[in-house]
């Protein structure tokens, strides 16, 4: 039986809140706006609700609070 987030496979489309995450469009992975690594969506620990953006990484978030300089 397939998961919830195993269903269509790709690329998800997901919509970032504070502290909660919501599917748009089923996939498996989201990618890293810093890195651009894939980030399977069960693995997914650290966005940005405001940016509405995904990191693989605490170091990849610091990476973009230094090239944007501000949170």
């Amino acid at each position: 039986m397939l998961g919830r987030y195993e269903r269509g496979g790709g690329e998800a489309v997901v919509a970032y809140g504070d502290g909660t995450m919501r599917v748009v469009k089923p996939g498996t992975f989201v990618r890293c706006a810093v890195t651009g690594e894939p980030i399977p969506l069960d693995a997914l620990r650290y966005w940005s609700a405001a940016r509405q953006e995904a990191y693989a990484s605490p170091e990849a978030i610091l990476k973009r609070l230094r090239e944007t300089g501000r949170p």
